[in-house]
């Protein structure tokens, strides 16, 4: 990839343009509006608190479990939102892609980065609602963005592949909406790792191993409580600790190659 040509004013300027208007017609003719970007999170939070924390009495070991429980539904938002408007961006841009020559990334991180926009939103609210249920600030909170970054470039790695492949086979993103209510059980969004590592250590491990789940857990780890189960202090093979961040890597840089080499035909598969 030529990187002078990725980085250029041109390129910036355009990006900055396809972001600002992605995020204003997200909530176009929605009487909340902008508000939506907070309510939706908060929202499914209510409902699986009431139903998972209240009545089936999940996390009751974990200290502040309504914070863990919003930060993990809101990662888990995010990364559901940036992977959904990441794959679907080539298609909801084909007009624009027909008439003008430009990069097409732009396209995708232009649809993910609204769902940063999102998320940043939102983490200040969890933040807040952490200050009022009584956590303590530490410095770890400073290494949060680092987890951030790490969901971020596996949920555009994500986009790039499957958007792709959506551009030919439309099917990818329905088959992709089943594979997110998949993950969302098999990554501890509801549930905490301790309740599995009580009855199989070995499930709770390749738990862990997921990207996904490892990001989250840190987050919880560093802005919530030092309790949490991550993958650095439940695993002890060095190896093994760093394959969720390898995988990352790998899906990103293939993703990239795959996407660039079929991003010559888009203009006419779509």
């Amino acid at each position: 990839m030529n990187i002078p040509r990725v980085l250029n004013k041109k390129n910036r300027v355009l990006l900055a343009e396809l972001t600002k208007t992605d995020f204003k017609l997200r909530y176009q003719g929605s009487v909340l509006g902008y508000l939506w970007a907070l309510l939706r999170p908060l929202m499914m939070f209510a409902i699986l608190y009431v139903v998972f924390a209240k009545l089936l009495k999940f996390g009751g070991d974990i200290p502040h479990y309504p914070v863990y429980l919003l930060c993990g539904t809101t990662m888990w938002s995010f990364f559901t939102e940036c992977t959904s408007q990441g794959i679907q961006a080539m298609i909801a841009r084909g007009d624009l892609i027909r008439k003008i020559s430009f990069p097409k990334y732009i396209v995708v991180v232009s649809a993910t980065l609204t769902a940063v926009i999102n998320m940043l939103i939102n983490l200040v609210v969890i933040i807040i609602f952490a200050l009022i249920n009584g956590v303590e600030f530490s410095w770890t909170w400073f290494l949060v963005p680092l987890s951030l970054i790490e969901l971020y470039v596996l949920s555009l790695g994500i986009s790039f592949l499957l958007g792709a492949i959506n551009v030919k086979y439309r099917d990818i993103t329905s088959i992709w909406d089943v594979c997110i209510q998949a993950l969302f059980y098999a990554i501890p969004i509801i549930y905490p790792v301790a309740m599995v590592a009580a009855s199989s250590a070995l499930a709770a491990k390749v738990i862990l191993l997921n990207p996904i789940a490892q990001a989250i857990q840190d987050i919880r780890h560093n802005l919530i409580t030092p309790e949490t189960i991550t993958t650095w202090n439940y695993i002890s093979n060095p190896l093994l600790e760093f394959l969720p961040i390898i995988l990352i890597v790998v899906v990103l840089i293939f993703a990239a190659f795959y996407f660039r080499k079929k991003s010559k035909f888009f203009a006419e598969e779509i």
